[in-house]
């Protein structure tokens, strides 16, 4: 029994119009879907986004994941205090839907895996000292001849937990993940157990269950940067970033969504063949964000779903 990838996140949300705006700008192709608008990354004919309608406030519907074994799963679900649950309404009975010990819940899906990636362009190449590796040209173009940067697949999502240590402990004995790395009890990083990024599926500290983001893979840190650049440029939310994380090692750039979580676009990021082979850390807090970077905004690791406010800009919040 395991999980294999990351396959999508939904959110219930206010207002659909709203969140599609700001899929798009963030340069995902919509598709609605009866009640329901499918978002995926150009290329992919399979959702990365899923937002449901209705909703007075946003808040976390369930993550996708692509598994195998899904009968095994089932009882070591019931055995480590999850539950085996039907499929909610307006949801297809597709695979095996559970909730973890704290409400969650996931959808788990046995299905072939996404083609791979191909690479396009010239790779990104730094020159350094003693490894010059651009010689005769400039790495670096007019602005005005890049196209817009478009995601390439959902890497990771990050959600919100009351017990960090408990919501590890029932994706890695009941659903086959592996604990990548941590730091305390506040943040931790799960990965599938073989040929993983470093994170699938991360947990943050928080009162309650909820989203904190969904993190979508462009080609460099070039892309980065002007994918972060042009999303800010749109929404006119906060932001976190350019940057680059210590755990994990990738290069990101966080746009805050409509609802006051937040969109990551990354790249370079650790890479799990084989999850034998890999010793997790338990890292000091001062490295459980960033290696380098801008100061985190003050609302970062807020969970607006139960934290008794509600997001209406950058430095507004009123309460509820």
């Amino acid at each position: 029994m395991a999980v294999l990838g990351m396959l999508s996140v939904a959110l219930e949300v206010p207002d659909l119009d709203v969140g599609v705006r700001f899929y798009r700008d963030a340069g995902l192709v919509a598709d609605v879907r009866g009640d329901l608008v499918n978002l995926h990354c150009p290329g992919q004919d399979r959702p990365s986004i899923v937002l449901v309608p209705g909703k007075p406030r946003k808040r976390l519907h369930h993550i996708s994941l692509r598994a195998e074994n899904l009968g095994s799963i089932a009882v070591a679900v019931e055995t480590h205090g999850g539950r085996v649950v039907p499929a909610p309404a307006g949801f297809e009975d597709i695979g095996l839907w559970v909730e973890d010990p704290h409400g969650m819940l996931i959808q788990l899906v046995e299905q072939p895996p996404d083609m791979p990636l191909i690479a396009v362009g010239e790779a990104f190449a730094i020159n350094a000292p003693g490894r010059i590796v651009r010689r005769h040209g400039s790495a670096v173009r007019a602005k005005s001849t890049y196209a817009a940067v478009k995601p390439l697949r959902l890497g990771h999502v990050l959600v919100f937990s009351p017990d960090v240590p408990r919501s590890v402990a029932f994706v890695t004995d009941a659903l086959g993940m592996g604990l990548a790395d941590r730091a305390q009890d506040i943040i931790a990083f799960t990965c599938a157990r073989r040929n993983s990024d470093h994170h699938v599926i991360a947990f943050a500290k928080s009162t309650g269950v909820g989203f904190h983001h969904a993190s979508f893979e462009v080609n460099d840190p070039d892309e980065v940067g002007r994918g972060g650049e042009a999303l800010l440029a749109k929404t006119g939310l906060g932001d976190w970033g350019f940057g680059r994380h210590t755990i994990g090692s990738n290069f990101f750039h966080y746009i805050q969504d409509p609802w006051g979580s937040w969109f990551e676009y990354y790249s370079d990021m650790d890479h799990i063949e084989d999850y034998a082979l890999w010793t997790p850390t338990n890292y000091d807090m001062e490295d459980s964000l960033a290696s380098w970077g801008p100061s985190v905004p003050h609302d970062f690791v807020r969970n607006y779903e139960v934290e008794g406010v509600v997001f209406t800009a950058p430095l507004a919040v009123k309460s509820i």
